[in-house]
């Protein structure tokens, strides 16, 4: 969590000792007080995950996914076993170097191409091909196979479940089948926005595009993009329909989602109201740029029935379909994708982390990982706001704590989330934070509810008619209403880009998604340059503690740290950092 900053276990340290210790186990240790902890942090974040972050010693994991997106974006072995050779303090044990190798080896083994009108998927080792058709999943899905030379053929309609099932067996396929062209569109970004602003793509974005399209080759065309929050995802989005230029079907998470890209595409490109279509509850428009929900595509009216709307991926020759948010990707979404492999299909995202364990499923389906922008690279440069991330634990009262004491863990939780001591700190929090634009994010609607009544404050949740919380959110832009109360919908893809304060009162158990996506709430870069804070308030010494911790991780992998507060602290002045 927080980094050492001062003492003697950072006075022992210097930069001539190597900073990293590799372990059997395939984990990586790294001091944080080490004097190249941040060049080291960076080195090992586009191949191995943070899976614990205590003060002084961080561990990270290499996994197969972990190494193959790597690969995807162009990182080799040689390259990493080099740096990790100069860099452990004891060496890289052989078992580590034999798995990092065997991972990086086993990218482009299994090839995919367009043979005359058939596909042909071929394997460099035969060996290896012969022993996974004793899978009989696998074996099913293919025919006409030659296991001697390691030659098969699989049908159009197997190509996402070939490569779902492979990757399931331990092996990513190069896909280079190619892609269908779709129904042409000219798709233009505007030299300027509507507003008069100058708008141009920045370096990163231009580098996102041209690492996901790969000039129009059967290179590129399927893949992720992650960026973090207020860094122009949507913009991306733009750019690579424009590079596309073909008839273009959007999926976002919800119907504010969906309206905001509406938004942004009328100001920020040449399409026309007429061109802009909404599929949603209220609307059926089948459009050149077609915009659904999540929720739509996967409404059915009981589970014994199909899905209603899963024919609008084939209502129109789509030359792309955008995933925003691809990291909340539903199964029955993923079935979907598995049958359109022959259309572009970009995924766009603040982090891969799925909560389910599903990246392998992503990586499959919608295509491995093409760019990921370092958060705070980008802060640094101007791009992403500067963020103070503070943790304030809030003790219980005598009587709740042992209240807490005689519980079943599985209750626990709930009511450490729930402390009514939070309430005072938060009402501290807002009166120092007072002027300034603040959203409270929160997991129960019974503490929301109570928060509503004793703050005065709006607050928006799933019920919440679509047309109120336009109405809320455009109040909230325009200064109208300086603070908001959100529950879960304040994960996902909301623009307010004016929002200087978040404080999160209660949190989805260990989710270190949910804790990037609303720390991204307040990323937008702001008018005057001034930091935004972050507070997420937890229960000390409690499962809500704990949880809170692991959902900081994934934060703490990009550079962030957690400065530790209570109530005490607080009314010292440490909450305005």
């Amino acid at each position: 969590m927080e980094r050492a900053s001062s003492g003697p276990f950072l006075r022992s340290l210097s930069e001539s000792v190597p900073p990293l210790i590799l372990q059997s186990d395939l984990s990586m240790v790294l001091e944080t007080a080490h004097p190249r902890f941040e060049e080291m942090r960076d080195f090992l974040l586009p191949f191995a995950e943070l899976v614990k972050s205590p003060e002084y010693l961080h561990t990270y994991r290499i996994t197969p996914i972990s190494v193959w997106n790597a690969a995807a974006t162009g990182l080799s072995v040689r390259n990493v076993l080099s740096t990790l050779r100069k860099e452990a303090r004891y060496g890289v044990p052989q078992n580590f170097e034999t798995e990092l190798k065997t991972w990086f080896g086993r990218c482009g083994m299994f090839r995919m191409e367009l043979d005359e009108n058939r596909l042909r998927l071929t394997c460099s080792k035969p060996r290896v091909f012969r022993g996974l058709l004793h899978d009989p999943e696998l074996a099913g899905l293919l025919e006409d196979v030659d296991g001697k030379e390691g030659i098969s053929f699989c049908p159009h309609g197997n190509r996402g479940l070939v490569k779902e099932r492979l990757i399931h067996l331990g092996y990513p396929v190069e896909d280079h089948a190619g892609y269908r062209d779709g129904t042409p569109l000219e798709i233009h970004l505007r030299g300027q926005t509507i507003e008069g602003n100058p708008f141009s793509l920045r370096p990163y974005q231009v580098q996102a595009v041209e690492s996901f399209y790969k000039g129009g080759t059967a290179l590129g065309g399927s893949g992720v993009v992650s960026l973090p929050c207020g860094a122009g995802k949507t913009v991306v989005g733009m750019a690579v329909m424009e590079a596309v230029a073909a008839h273009t079907l959007i999926l976002a998470p919800n119907t504010v989602a969906l309206r905001q890209w509406r938004r942004e595409l009328l100001d920020k490109t040449h399409l026309t109201e007429k061109e802009i279509g909404e599929y949603s509850g209220e609307n059926k428009e089948i459009r050149p740029v077609t915009l659904t929900t999540y929720q739509m595509l996967t409404y059915r009216k009981s589970k014994e029935e199909e899905f209603l709307h899963f024919g609008l991926f084939e209502q129109s020759d789509w030359g792309l379909i955008i995933y925003d948010e691809v990291h909340l990707l539903p199964a029955p979404v993923f079935r979907a994708t598995a049958d359109i492999q022959a259309r572009r299909r970009l995924g766009l995202t603040a982090t891969l982390v799925r909560e389910d364990g599903k990246e392998d499923e992503v990586f499959s389906l919608i295509g491995p990982k093409r760019y990921d922008a370092p958060w705070k690279d980008l802060e640094r440069k101007g791009y992403i706001a500067s963020v103070a991330c503070l943790e304030v634990r809030v003790p219980f009262s005598e009587e709740e704590r042992m209240d807490y004491l005689s519980m079943p863990r599985r209750q626990q939780f709930r009511f450490a989330t729930e402390n009514l001591e939070k309430n005072a700190v938060l009402s501290e929090l807002l009166e120092k934070h007072r002027g300034e634009r603040t959203l409270i994010i929160g997991q129960y609607i019974r503490q929301l509810e109570q928060l509503k009544s004793e703050l005065s404050a709006p607050l928006i949740t799933g019920k919440t008619p679509n047309d109120e919380r336009e109405e809320l959110y455009q109040a909230f832009r325009d200064g109208e209403e300086k603070v908001l109360i959100l529950s879960k919908v304040g994960n996902f893809a909301i623009d307010l880009p004016d929002a200087q304060v978040a404080i999160q009162v209660s949190g989805t158990f260990g989710s270190r998604q949910e804790e990037a996506q609303r720390l991204g709430r307040i990323l937008r870069p702001k008018s005057d340059g001034g930091t935004a804070h972050f507070y997420s308030l937890v229960t000390e010494a409690t499962v809500d503690q704990e949880y809170g911790e692991k959902r900081q991780r994934f934060l703490t992998e990009q550079g962030y740290s957690y400065d530790i507060l209570t109530p005490e602290t607080l009314h010292e002045g440490g909450g305005c950092l």
